[in-house]
């Protein structure tokens, strides 16, 4: 059994550490957070229970149905059947069974199923906003991941031509061509180098930590993601703001989700001026009885339930005359919440619009800053190559070396900040418009 246990353990931890090992694009993710993420798990937990309140509505207009028994016990003197009072024990046994059907609660079930089946499609709106927001994390993430795997490139690309000018500046020591100052110099240089690939190193372990943890996995150790290719990283054409509201108006969750408050605060109006209508509802049932004195029946447990069983059918008329202002206030408090509803749907149009336009001049600005800073990169880019070809001649000295090395991993970081916010803000666009997050 132990044996079979560390099979079973042994096959799990496997299992795990496959899927982990696996290559995740940018869709693998979102769709796996969407999974395995716990407050979306209750969000949906959530779903389920207002599946069981609308059940519960709707059961409101079923006929009720109940049984009872009781049995009771008096002793002592007691007037008989022949007008003396004598000692005598007498038990009774009652069984009854009764139905009660509402036939008008002033619309009160009706409103309430309404109301119900407005809360279920609320809570599945609410849903998918929680998704929409952990997409958008997953994203930001991942995007974040690419930033610095790029960011680590060029300072490990930096780190080996610090290494190599090093080896030159040695050898030209060993020839009497350079100074042991110099190659001091030059080994400080390298160290900043080595100091700047074990940063870009944490900042890639701590954008994995957020990543993995955003996924429910236990470790980021073995997560690999694929990098996508270079067509998606490029500039894309940006849609009109202003059109993508338009859309974005019937299919993001949080305006549908405002509309649905403001529709079931229009039926609470009208479930509470149901309160001052009169109400009507149906009861039948039948009953009987057994009774024994001093432990002797009259007659046979049969005939005694067959005798003394009734028949009952009624009718019950509720009239709301006054309710302490009760009704009254609660029509009030109905239709201020109305307006309070409607006008959060107003504000949800706007916030979502502000939202859109956001994006639209942060894509904006991004694609010309990226632009730009592309030509200043590559402008950084061969302004070193020549002060490191130069150095390493000895026709220049640490310090133009140092000022151009710092320039140039600057421009590079930067172009590729600018690059990825762009295709960040870009795709945030198009998900505004309904386009899922992909790379």
């Amino acid at each position: 059994m132990k044996k079979t246990a560390l099979v079973i353990i042994a096959a799990l931890a496997a299992f795990s550490a496959g899927a982990q090992d696996r290559a995740w694009t940018l869709g693998d993710c979102i769709r796996y957070a969407i999974d395995h993420n716990i407050s979306l798990k209750q969000s949906r937990l959530n779903v389920e229970q207002k599946e069981l309140d609308l059940s519960t509505a709707k059961g409101k207009r079923l006929p009720g149905l109940a049984a009872s028994a009781s049995e009771n016990l008096s002793f002592g003197r007691g007037l008989g059947a022949d007008n003396t009072y004598t000692n005598s024990n007498t038990t009774s046994t009652s069984l009854n069974l009764g139905t009660d059907i509402p036939i008008f609660q002033g619309f009160s079930i009706s409103d309430g199923i309404k109301i119900s089946s407005l809360d279920l499609s609320s809570a599945t709106q609410k849903l998918r906003k929680a998704e929409n927001d952990l997409s958008v994390n997953v994203a930001k993430a991942y995007i974040q991941i690419l930033y610095d795997e790029e960011v680590l490139k060029v300072a490990l690309s930096q780190e080996a031509c610090d290494k190599e000018l090093l080896e030159s500046v040695r050898a030209r020591m060993e020839s009497g061509k350079a100074s042991l100052a110099e190659v001091a110099s030059q080994e400080a240089v390298l160290a900043q180098s080595s100091l700047s690939v074990a940063q870009a190193r944490g900042n890639l372990s701590i954008s994995r930590l957020d990543l993995s943890q955003l996924l429910e996995l236990s470790t980021p150790d073995s997560l690999n993601i694929v990098f996508p290719q270079a067509s998606a990283l490029a500039p894309a054409l940006l849609s009109d703001p202003e059109q993508i509201w338009l859309q974005a108006l019937n299919t993001r969750p949080e305006i549908l989700d405002a509309a649905l408050s403001v529709e079931r605060s229009k039926i609470a109006v009208h479930q509470a001026k149901g309160a001052f209508l009169p109400s009507l509802s149906f009861s039948g049932g039948i009953g009987t009885n057994f009774y024994t004195v001093n432990n002797q029946a009259a007659t046979s447990f049969g005939n005694q339930l067959t005798n003394n069983s009734s028949h009952y059918l009624g009718l019950s008329l509720n009239i709301p005359i006054s309710a302490r202002l009760a009704n009254r206030n609660n029509l009030k408090g109905a239709r201020l919440n109305l307006r309070n509803e409607t006008l959060n749907e107003e504000n949800s149009k706007k916030t979502l619009y502000k939202e859109i336009q956001q994006a639209y001049y942060n894509a904006l600005s991004s694609q010309v800053k990226y632009e730009s800073s592309l030509k200043t990169a590559e402008s950084e880019r061969r302004r070193f190559e020549l002060t490191a070809e130069k150095y390493k001649a000895g026709l220049a000295g640490i310090t133009d070396y140092n000022d151009a090395r710092n320039s140039r991993f600057k421009a590079e970081s930067e172009m590729l900040r600018a690059r990825y916010e762009s295709v960040f803000h870009a795709k945030l666009l198009d998900f505004y418009a309904g386009t899922a997050l992909d790379l």
